[in-house]
């Protein structure tokens, strides 16, 4: 075996060791994070709220600090409106049809991946693929990142923040009722606002 033989696996296996550096993967904070929502009520107002439970991943690139991977969960029992009778309609079969008895029923959960981004590591574009009611649609978010630090215990974290808008009724959320003066109770536009924080595991 020649010198050039015996060098190529350790350069090979170094170069990939130095790409996987390149990147961070972190995990979502829930305790620092937020995933919220607004939409019409009575065509005058907006009503507000927001997922108690969620989960997921991220991965910012170690130099550009752009955003290269991005995996989320929701749980929709947990949608929180402040107001208990609304989110008990909100989880029955009208909108969510959540199902405890069967938690694999794929209304129980919202679920984001990445497919891609265009931008650098201070804003951009995510554009994703998002499954809500069994139903999965592409959807573009605004992205802001805050960037990288270290906490006082001496953890990575990361931050950025996503924006965008969807249809419910591309989902199969179509309940409603109609106003006698015109318009709907709900709107059909949903408005997303999520702030997500990070630490590398």
């Amino acid at each position: 075996m020649n010198s050039l033989t015996r060098t190529l696996p350790i350069a090979l296996g170094l170069s990939l060791l130095s790409s996987a550096a390149l990147a961070k993967t972190f995990k979502v904070d829930s305790a620092h994070s937020n995933v919220g929502f607004s939409l019409k009520h009575l065509v005058i107002s907006k009503v507000t709220g927001r997922f108690n439970d969620f989960g997921g991943t991220f991965v910012l690139d170690d130099k550009s600090h752009a955003l290269t991977s991005a995996e989320g969960e929701i749980q929709t029992k947990s949608i929180d409106t402040a107001q208990a009778k609304r989110d008990e309609h909100l989880r029955s079969p009208d909108f969510f049809g959540v199902d405890d008895k069967n938690p694999a029923n794929p209304n129980n959960t919202i679920k984001f991946k990445l497919t891609q981004y265009k931008g650098d590591g201070k804003k951009g574009v995510a554009t994703g693929n998002i499954t809500i009611h069994g139903v999965t649609k592409p959807i573009s978010l605004a992205v802001e990142i805050g960037g990288l630090v270290k906490d006082p215990q001496g953890g990575e974290r990361a931050a950025f923040t996503a924006e965008g808008k969807i249809n419910r009724k591309d989902f199969g959320l179509t309940w409603n009722k109609a106003l006698e003066a015109g318009g709907v109770v709900v709107g059909e536009d949903v408005s997303l606002h999520i702030e997500v924080e990070g630490i590398v595991p």
